[in-house]
């Protein structure tokens, strides 16, 4: 069970979610432990309280540890925040012998990787988006094909060094040794993206407590990421100061009786709540409440727009935009979504789960669930990397491609 059983630990700014997968032979995810903790130490993907957050992740595989009965030693861990970036570079090797080769590709991305970047960043992904031999463009599978100068374009993934390091040394004093770092949204489109979606053309918006995270898919590879540091806490937030509550309480009053839409909303549906200064509850229209989610969720969609033409490819997503992640659940935010996008947009969620797995059909766990199906493809994607592997067959380089797009840095 130990060589075939994947762990991923989704560190959110709301809850820090610990699974524990079993690989079956057919290479389905059984869910075998879950450990759900509310996070401590994180704002906005960044971590300000090293302590508080090793406690909140000691918890959470903690509980994990003792529904699946496994010991967790490594996991693949969650990556979020605005200290994230990428740029776009192209790398270029020689092919040796005249006809490409797997190792032409690796040493192609290699040089990829070696565009100036700074000293305090650290390298999170390196994606190809495609290939050229000898000044033919668009192909997407070079190895076998003849030639003597092969290109790639690589889209880099970058984080703040201190940034990571911390999460790092929080997993670490928790007990766990982390395998590799996953950004938020690529692991969320894992569980949430068609393979339709992803060749037409499609934005994958991951709106979580802290963070909204970005990805945008063409022709089946990443082209653009992006972290923006606004989501779901500051509705809250917004709740909190309009109505005079707790945040405690105005998350329990959004997540019952938000919804993104005003105009969807009646002026007479009314609802109690216990405000600052009142001996009892009093009651309050459900319309207000509207009018405070719809403008924070109206402005949360207008950066995510401004990214979207900031990027370049606004016109190349006829698939829309795909809405995951808590805040997703928020009644009325697909239309509000799509009017203030201009593009169809639909909420998405992990499907087709097996084992433990009744809290794990939510948005709010895309990300969680994603990142064991991200770790799949990677080991099936490195193990024949080894040094002393044969050249992987032309006939399996599809395959190949579809996993070698993740590689490690």
């Amino acid at each position: 069970m130990e060589d075939r059983t994947i762990v991923g630990i989704d560190i959110g700014t709301t809850k820090i979610c610990t699974l524990v997968a079993r690989v079956e032979d057919d290479d389905t995810l059984r869910i075998m432990g879950v450990g759900i903790e509310p996070s401590r130490g994180m704002k906005r993907g960044v971590m300000i309280n090293l302590e508080d957050a090793t406690k909140a992740i000691a918890r959470s595989v903690e509980k994990a540890q003792r529904s699946s009965g496994y010991e967790i030693r490594s996991a693949w861990v969650s990556l979020a925040g605005s200290h994230v970036s990428s740029i776009n570079s192209k790398g270029t090797a020689g092919v040796n012998g005249g006809v490409v080769r797997e190792t032409d590709v690796h040493r192609a991305l290699e040089a990829a990787q070696s565009v100036a970047i700074p000293h305090n960043r650290e390298v999170i992904h390196v994606i190809q988006r495609g290939f050229s031999i000898d000044d033919h463009n668009g192909i997407s599978q070079p190895v076998g094909m003849h030639g003597y100068r092969l290109e790639v374009e690589a889209h880099i993934i970058t984080a703040a060094e201190t940034t990571v390091e911390n999460i790092r040394q929080a997993t670490e004093a928790a007990g766990v040794q982390v395998l590799q770092f996953v950004l938020n949204p690529l692991a969320s489109g894992e569980v949430v993206l068609t393979e339709t979606e992803r060749q037409l053309g499609v934005l994958v918006c991951d709106i979580g407590g802290g963070t909204t995270d970005l990805a945008i898919y063409i022709n089946s590879d990443i082209w653009h990421t992006m972290v923006i540091s606004v989501g779901g806490s500051l509705v809250t937030s917004d709740i909190a100061h309009g109505l005079r509550l707790s945040l405690n309480q105005a998350e329990e009053v959004k997540k019952k009786n938000g919804h993104a839409l005003s105009s969807e909303v009646g002026s007479e549906e009314l609802f109690s709540v216990r405000s600052f200064g009142e001996d009892n509850p009093v009651q309050m229209s459900r319309r207000d409440l509207a009018y405070i989610v719809e403008a924070r969720m109206e402005e949360i969609f207008r950066f995510v727009l401004q990214e979207i033409k900031r990027s370049g490819y606004d016109g190349l997503m006829p698939a829309g935009v795909v809405l995951t992640g808590g805040s997703s659940l928020l009644p009325g935010i697909r239309k509000l979504g799509a009017e203030v996008l201009g593009l169809p947009v639909r909420v998405a969620q992990p499907e087709n789960l097996y084992g433990l797995v009744d809290q794990l059909y939510s948005p709010a766990y895309s990300t969680s669930v994603g990142l064991l199906h991200w770790a799949l493809l990677m080991e099936e994607a490195v193990e024949p990397r080894s040094s002393k592997a044969p050249p992987l067959p032309n006939d399996l380089w599809e395959k190949f491609r579809d996993f070698a797009k993740r590689l490690l840095p």
